[in-house]
């Protein structure tokens, strides 16, 4: 039997947005204001109700709801690269600007991605170096103020994350066409540099960082080693199975971080989700495991883990409703979740909550826990990618909350069947609380402890 203790007078700092996303919610403005949403073309409010804080812009260009090929890319919003940047009659705004706005509804905050979505298709157009790094700056520099400043009948959302490029890393040295950026390193480094001198000399108030990372830790080892322009975050990905080995990736990112002196930029891994692996038939199993209940324990042990690691915010690939990589929504009637959207909930539960406190794991197991003055959450996980993994016998410590008239225990579940419904309510006395359960594997449980008047 393996002890998972929760203890609530160890404080952690505070709960980090784990539970952030790559893309927004669905929802078509104009139905919005008549009050007259479909939940085939709307999930703003499945969305909401997850308390997602972030939604990263990025491949939303691929999603027809969105606006498609008119949304976020600079590419597209600034169709003509020999045009006069500082003229707003150049720039394309609509798609994008209804797509924010969306965002914003759903309290949910845009992590603005500048560049360019992955091209699979024969031919390239968005991935290449700019032929004018300062002037693709300084269109940047303006879709930054049609957004944050008002500029061309624009807005003021307060946009803090500016994110440079997406991905200059994938298949760079190995002989295979990169869907992400078509030059050198050393050409992207000069690239950055100029991007990143000339937005944070514009707003020196914003955060501007990059470059998302496909997950190489040689290229970002160049990266870092040469870098002298602004960073406010390093982004990077890394898609897995295995929490373990996510956690030892962390590790080797917060190492070279630490190596070359930036320890004190936030790091964000801002593409992540279940793969098992890459090649054919592991990538069908994760498409086809992302969403249920396997790629939900997943999720909800991966965010538990990486909240007490130095990662600063997670973003999960993808929210944008597809039939891949999305794991939160159904992709034929976007107002209908999947399995893989509870554990959003789940978190947001903690995050609400605001202070983290200490907790073992051990054995698959993973909990995650939270508290403010009347009340207290935890989370817990068991989690094996091993489709033939037994039940396990946890036993449970949930010590220090201090609630002294007694304490109301809500249990939540979600399995196979279940989804985060609540199983029972308990009421304890006392400091401490204590139980053995027998889980079985990619089950979930989310207990709510509330101080008794």
């Amino acid at each position: 039997m393996t002890t998972l203790c929760a203890d609530f007078s160890k404080s952690m700092g505070k709960v980090k947005p784990m539970h952030a996303t790559n893309n927004g919610p669905v929802v078509d403005l104009e139905a919005y204001k008549n009050g007259t949403c479909h939940p085939f073309t709307c999930n703003l409010e499945e969305f909401a109700a997850a308390g997602i804080p972030y939604a990263r812009t990025h491949d939303s260009s691929f999603y027809h709801r969105y606006g498609q090929e008119h949304t976020v890319d600079v590419y597209f919003i600034f169709p003509d690269f020999d045009a006069d940047p500082t003229d707003p009659k150049n720039y394309d705004f609509a798609c994008t600007d209804h797509y924010l706005q969306g965002c914003l509804l759903a309290d949910c905050k845009p992590f603005f991605r500048l560049g360019h979505r992955i091209e699979h298709e024969v031919k390239k157009y968005g991935i290449h170096p700019p032929k004018d790094f300062k002037k693709w700056a300084v269109i940047c520099e303006h879709i930054i103020r049609h957004y944050n400043d008002g500029w061309a009948d624009g807005f003021h959302m307060n946009i803090e994350y500016w994110e440079i490029w997406n991905e200059p890393d994938l298949h760079w040295n190995t002989g295979r066409v990169s869907p992400t950026w078509s030059g050198t390193p050393e050409q992207f480094f000069e690239f950055y540099h100029v991007a990143a001198t000339h937005l944070k000399s514009c707003f020196p108030h914003l955060k501007i960082g990059g470059p998302a990372l496909a997950g190489d830790l040689e290229w970002a080892e160049m990266f870092l080693s040469q870098l002298q322009a602004p960073l406010d975050f390093f982004s990077w990905h890394r898609y897995d199975h295995d929490v373990e080995h996510m956690l030892g990736r962390i590790e080797k990112i917060h190492e070279l971080m630490d190596k070359y002196g930036f320890s004190d930029v936030e790091s964000i891994l801002n593409e992540w989700s279940y793969v098992k692996d890459w090649h054919r038939d592991a990538i069908v199993y994760s498409h086809r495991h992302r969403g249920k209940i396997k790629g939900a324990a997943y999720t909800a042990a991966v965010m538990s883990a990486v909240q007490y690691t130095d990662v600063d915010m997670l973003m999960y690939y993808d929210a944008r409703p597809n039939e891949f990589w999305n794991g939160l929504f159904d992709c034929t009637v976007v107002g209908e979740v999947l399995k893989g959207y509870y554990p959003f909930v789940m978190f947001n539960t903690l995050y609400r909550l605001g202070e983290c406190v200490a907790v073992q794991n051990g054995d698959h197991g993973y909990l995650c826990a939270a508290k403010n003055e009347r009340e207290a959450a935890v989370m817990f996980t068991h989690y094996n990618d091993d489709d033939a993994s037994e039940p396990k016998e946890f036993s449970l410590d949930l010590t220090g909350f201090g609630f002294e008239n007694g304490t109301e225990i809500e249990v939540y579940l979600l399995d196979d069947t279940r989804d985060l419904v609540k199983t029972e309510t308990l009421t304890y006395y006392g400091n401490r609380f204590g139980m053995t359960m027998t889980v079985p594997n990619n089950t979930c449980y989310l207990f709510k402890l509330c101080k008794k008047d």
